[in-house]
């Protein structure tokens, strides 16, 4: 460990983890836009189970890729906090993250005791 660095990860390798999880989102949402499109209502080419199972489907689609944008809003945010030197640091109450919490979730802006609502 280099003195004045706290973590056992360096930052770069946080940002390495978090650079190499929005490549990989950014791939998943290039191959999941085939299940953005419409449902055909016609019934006569398509069964009612089969249009509900389609709905479904595109419903369930349209969640997974809500979560994946939302992640990469939280990987952009925090190698933002990287460049401002303010990465691992609680951005509720400025405490430290523990290591361990980052080294889940490098992309986590709070301290457990904020995320939990107790801070």
């Amino acid at each position: 460990m280099e003195a004045g660095n706290e973590f056992p990860m360096k930052i770069q390798d946080y940002k390495k983890l978090l650079l190499s999880r929005r490549a990989e989102l950014n791939d998943l949402i290039d191959i999941a836009d085939d299940n953005k499109a419409s449902v055909m209502l016609d019934q006569t080419k398509v069964g009612r189970l089969s249009r509900m199972d389609a709905i479904q489907s595109q419903a369930m689609s349209q969640e997974v890729e809500r979560r994946r944008n939302a992640e990469l809003s939280r990987i952009t945010a925090a190698l933002e906090r990287i460049i401002e030197d303010e990465f691992g640091y609680c951005i509720t109450c400025g405490n430290k993250i523990k290591p361990q919490r980052l080294e889940l979730d490098p992309s986590v802006p709070q301290c457990s005791k904020c995320a939990k609502g107790q801070a």
